[in-house]
C-alpha cells in the first residue's frame, strides 16, 4: 500500500508501507479523504521536527470505511463509513484523571505522535471511531475534524444567539469558527486580509472586513454602540491580531485564542485589567464536538462544499503542502488516499 512520508527539510516522500494488521481492540480503516491542516504545515516547517519521529505519516482530518476488525471489536462492521477522533490519551496523568483526557499531559495525538491517514490503510484503537451517516459524503467526512474544533471553540467560549462575535483570521479553522458560531446565533465579523478568503466569506454568507482598509475597531463600536464585542476568537496566531483583540472587547467580554503562536505574542494586559476581560484556551476537542460536528455537517447547515478548494491524490501531497504554505487562492485540500 502508499503512503506519504515527511522526512524533514520541507520534504514530503510517497513510498511503499506494509499495512498494520488490527490487533484486539483495533480496527484497520480504509482512508477515503485526508485533509491538509495548519498543524500539518507547522511539522511541513520544521516547527515539530523534537516530536515527530521521521520518516512520519501525518494526517488526521479523515473520512474511510472499515476495512478489518480486531478481535474484541463489537458495534462496527466492515464498510461501515467513519471518522476518527485521533486522540489516545494516558489516561492517568492528572488531565486525565481530572476528566480532560482531550489535553492530556502524555497524550499521543495520531498523526503527530504516532502515524497519522496519509496512506491507503490506517490501523487505530476502536474507541476513536465515530459512524459517518449514509446522508454524509465522504468528501464532507473529511471536513469533520476541524468542524469539531470549531465546534469544540464556540461551546468553550458560550457564544449566545444575538451576540456580537468577531474572528480574527479567516483560514480553514477561522472559517469554521466563524461558521459554528453564526450557525449558534452568533452575529459575526471575521477579519481577514487575504483577498480569495474575504470573497470566500462574503459567499458563504459571513459579513468579513480586510483591517488593512477598515478599522476593525470603529466598526466594531460603531455596531455596538461603543460597548464592544462580546467574545473574539484570535485565529491568527499573528502579532496584529493578539494586539487588536483586546481593543474590540466589551467589559467582561471574551477572548478565545484558538491559534498556534510561533513567538509569544506581546499582550495588552492593562486592557484585562481595565475592562475586566477573559482569556480562554480551546485545543483540540472532545468527544461531544466531533458528535455537535457530524450533526452540523448531516444537516446541510454549512456551505462545506465550498471549503473544499480542491481534492488531488496522494502522490502530489508535497505540492499541495506547498500550495497551502504560499496562501493566495486556497482553503481546504483534500487528499484522495485511494486515487
Amino acid at each position: 500500500m502508499r503512503a506519504a512520508f515527511y522526512a524533514g527539510n520541507r520534504t514530503i516522500n510517497l513510498g511503499e508501507c506494509r499495512p498494520v494488521e488490527p490487533e484486539a481492540g483495533q480496527v484497520q480503516i480504509q482512508i477515503s479523504h485526508c485533509g491538509v491542516c495548519g498543524t500539518d504545515l507547522h511539522i511541513f516547517h520544521g516547527a515539530m521536527d523534537k516530536r515527530v519521529r521521521m520518516p512520519a505519516i501525518l494526517g488526521h482530518e479523515m473520512s474511510g470505511t472499515i476495512a478489518s476488525l480486531g478481535a474484541g471489536v463489537g458495534d462496527w462492521a466492515l464498510g461501515d463509513a467513519v471518522t476518527v477522533m485521533p486522540l489516545d490519551p494516558c489516561g492517568d496523568c492528572p488531565a486525565c484523571r481530572a476528566g480532560h483526557s482531550h489535553i492530556c499531559q502524555n497524550l499521543n495525538f495520531m498523526g503527530i505522535d504516532s502515524p497519522g491517514a496519509f496512506q491507503s490503510f490506517w490501523t487505530v484503537p476502536a474507541k476513536t471511531l465515530l459512524r459517518l451517516p449514509a446522508s454524509l459524503s465522504l468528501q464532507h467526512g473529511a471536513l469533520i475534524e476541524p468542524l469539531a474544533v470549531a465546534c469544540h471553540d464556540v461551546r468553550l467560549g458560550g457564544i449566545q444567539p444575538g451576540e456580537n462575535v468577531v474572528v480574527i483570521g479567516g483560514g480553514p479553522i477561522g472559517m469554521l469558527v466563524a461558521l459554528v458560531a453564526q450557525h449558534a446565533g452568533g452575529k459575526v465579523i471575521v477579519s481577514e486580509v487575504n483577498p480569495f478568503r474575504v470573497d470566500l466569506a462574503a459567499k458563504m454568507g459571513l459579513e468579513v472586513v480586510n483591517p488593512k482598509e477598515v478599522n476593525l475597531v470603529d466598526l466594531v463600536n460603531e455596531r455596538t454602540a461603543g460597548a464592544g464585542a462580546d467574545a473574539v476568537f484570535e485565529v491568527s496566531g499573528s502579532q496584529s491580531g493578539a494586539e487588536v483583540m483586546t481593543e474590540l472587547l466589551r467589559t467582561r467580554g471574551r477572548i478565545i485564542v484558538v491559534a498556534i503562536f510561533a513567538q509569544k505574542p506581546n499582550v495588552d494586559l492593562f486592557r484585562f485589567f481595565w475592562r475586566e476581560l477573559r482569556l480562554l484556551g480551546a485545543r483540540v476537542y472532545e468527544r461531544e464536538d466531533f458528535a455537535r460536528a457530524i450533526e452540523i455537517a448531516a444537516a446541510g447547515a454549512l456551505p462545506l462544499d465550498q471549503l473544499i478548494t480542491e481534492v488531488s491524490s496522494l502522490d502530489q501531497l508535497g505540492e499541495s503542502f506547498e500550495k497551502m504554505d504560499g496562501g493566495g487562492a486556497c482553503m481546504k485540500i483534500l487528499m484522495d488516499c485511494q486515487a
